[in-house]
Formats: C-alpha cells, sequence, structure tokens
C-alpha cells in the first residue's frame, strides 16, 4: 500500500469513527498498518489507533501501539514524532497508573529539541505529568503542570485542552474537598463543550458531564448529580468505554447512599451491569446480575401486581390505588378491576398519588 493509497484509508477510517462506527474504523486502520510500506503513514494510523484505544478505555492496547509508534518515530528519525510518540507513551502509562513512568516519559518529551509542533505538544505534556503528581498526591506540583498547561492552551487558544485541563482541576479541588471550585471548573469544561465542541469527541462532554456530577454529590446537589452522571454514563455506553462506566456505576452507587436509598441504588446498579454484559456478550455474568436484579425487585415488591413486570427498570405510567400498592396505569385499564389484585381491598376509585 503507497503513500496515497495509505492516506485514502486512514481518511475513511476517521469518517467511519466520527460516525461512531468505532469497529469498522479500527478495522481500516488495523490493514493500513499491517499493509502500509509508508512510514510516515504507519506513525499517523498508530496515532488514530491510540486515541480511538484511549477513549474506549483499551489501555493495554493504547501502550501497545504507542510502543510501536515510538520504534517507528526513531525509524523516521524526526524528533516532532519522537516527541508525540513520548507523549502518547505518557498517557498511556498515566491510564494504567504508572504515574512515575509517566513522569519520566513527559520529562523526556520536554528535553526534545524540536520544531514548533513540538512546543505545542507541551501543554499536553504538563497536563499528563499533572494528571501523574495527583495520581500520587504531590498537590503542589499538580497544580503547577496544571496551571502550566492552561496557559499554554490560553497562549494557543486550544480549547480541548482548556477542557481536558478544567476537568483536571475539578478533580484536583474534589480531592482536596473544595467542592465549589471542584464544581466550577467542570462546569467551565462543560460550556467550552457547548461553544466550541460540535465536532469533538463525546468522551469530553462525558468527562466533564461525570466531573460536574462528582462535586454536584458532595455539595448535597442529588438531583443534579444524578442527571449529570446519567449523561456521561449513556456517552460511556455508546463509546464501549468501560473505565468510565465503572467511574459512573461508582458515582450512582455514592449517589443512592448519600440519600440512604441502599436497595435503590442495588437495583440501578445491577440494572446497568446487565446492560453492559448484554453489550459485551456476556452470558454468565449477565445471568447473575440479571437474578440479582430481581431478587431487588422481589424484596422491594417493586413490581406490577397484574402483569408482572418490574416497575422502576424503564419509563411507565403508574397508578395507586388507596390501599397504596400500585399498578402500571394501561394493566388497570385494561383489566378494568374494581379491587386490588393485591389484597383484594375494594377500590371505588383510584388514587392519586
Amino acid at each position: 500500500m503507497g503513500q496515497d493509497q495509505t492516506k485514502q484509508q486512514i481518511e475513511k477510517g476517521l469518517n467511519l469513527y466520527q460516525s461512531n462506527q468505532t469497529e469498522k474504523a479500527l478495522r481500516v486502520w488495523m490493514r493500513v498498518l499491517e499493509k502500509s510500506a509508508d512510514p510516515a503513514g504507519r506513525f499517523r494510523v498508530l496515532g488514530c489507533l491510540i486515541t480511538a484505544h484511549a477513549e474506549m478505555g483499551r489501555y493495554k492496547d493504547m501502550l501497545k501501539f504507542a510502543v510501536v509508534q515510538t520504534d517507528t518515530a526513531r525509524e523516521l528519525e524526526d524528533p516532532d514524532f519522537l516527541t508525540e510518540s513520548y507523549l502518547n507513551l505518557a498517557r498511556s502509562n498515566e491510564k494504567l497508573c504508572e504515574f512515575q513512568k509517566t513522569i519520566s516519559y513527559c520529562k523526556t518529551c520536554l528535553n526534545m529539541q524540536g520544531t514548533t509542533v513540538s512546543l505545542q505538544l507541551n501543554g499536553q505534556v504538563s497536563l499528563s505529568m499533572g494528571n501523574a503528581f495527583l495520581g500520587l498526591s504531590v498537590f503542589q506540583k499538580a497544580l503547577e503542570c496544571f496551571e502550566k498547561a492552561l496557559r499554554y492552551a490560553h497562549n494557543n487558544d486550544d480549547k480541548m485542552l482548556e477542557c481536558r485541563v478544567c476537568c483536571s482541576l475539578g478533580n484536583f479541588y474534589a480531592q482536596l474537598k473544595d467542592y465549589e471550585k471542584a464544581l466550577f471548573f467542570p462546569c467551565k469544561a462543560a460550556e467550552l463543550v457547548n461553544d466550541y465542541g460540535k465536532g469533538w469527541s463525546l468522551k469530553y462532554r462525558a468527562m466533564s458531564q461525570y466531573h460536574m456530577a462528582v462535586a454536584y454529590r458532595k455539595l448535597g446537589r442529588l438531583a443534579d448529580a444524578m442527571d449529570c452522571c446519567e449523561e456521561s454514563m449513556k456517552i460511556a455506553l455508546q463509546h464501549g468505554d468501560r473505565p468510565l462506566q465503572a467511574l459512573c456505576l461508582l458515582c450512582f452507587a455514592d449517589i443512592h447512599r448519600s440519600r440512604k436509598d441502599i436497595q435503590l441504588g442495588l437495583l440501578k446498579l445491577h440494572c446497568l451491569c446487565e446492560r453492559i454484559y448484554r453489550t459485551k456478550g456476556q452470558q454468565r455474568e449477565l445471568r447473575d446480575h440479571v437474578v440479582k436484579f430481581h431478587e431487588c425487585v422481589e424484596e422491594m415488591e417493586l413490581y406490577c401486581g397484574m402483569c408482572g413486570e418490574s416497575i422502576g427498570e424503564k419509563n411507565n405510567q403508574l397508578q395507586a390505588l388507596p390501599c397504596s400498592h400500585f399498578f402500571h396505569l394501561k394493566c388497570l385499564q385494561t383489566n378494568g378491576t374494581r379491587g386490588c389484585p393485591n389484597c383484594r381491598r375494594l377500590s371505588v376509585k383510584p388514587g392519586y398519588v
């Protein structure tokens, strides 16, 4: 595969990826990687694969492609390519919580003597280093790196970088328990997504919503926390981002615990896990969570006494009777009963709850 064909196939993969056909895009890019004889094209397609696997939360695969990209950059003997590949190594190790390696690769990037392109990456390098220092709880150095990354973003009018830094600052202040600032920065990130993010990956919206959910929960604004967390989870499920799904599940559990609504939290947890395992085709885990979901439904009596289906799993109109048992409205209308099917108490007129 020559240079022109390599370029065409990379663009084809990008179009598929942007239209949310991720698996098809990955197959196109893998074919380019196997067949292309153009080293610069191989470097570029490796960058696409690294980004895609990062957004799906497949961090070990992300690292594998970053290592191959570094070898390709050495073969090309281009300082800009080499800087970019070391940045991808740093980001991969950051996602895998190998924070010391992340810092080491970031320092290598900053010491590289490249051209303007390398200088433009310094903001991303500072962000990755800041996240690593935050992971090690070295808060002062983390803040220094975040502020440096924010300056790069402002100086270069890089809204994507600014959005990512704001999410990291939200995480930083949440750990230090300044929840007002922990909310302010992801809200700023969400504003950037709304104002400039038409062509951005949905991952930016998902992360800003997740960090807002964490801050809202800490501030006791549980309804807002739930709305943001549900929005983030929806995008995470759409993209197959397992790490973000896990973070959202934990946030859901924390919200329900804050409400002292443990049983409903478990119900929500099993329902979401069921959706995830069904999507992944993992039948054994799916069966386990279906059983646990129905056990919760039975224990909480969250089922319709007429049709037997669960209540609270999806949006349905309900009707409560004066005895406080409630049913699907359509079931009551269909059966036309004047008594409660659960306790057989007469119900001359339905309740209004």
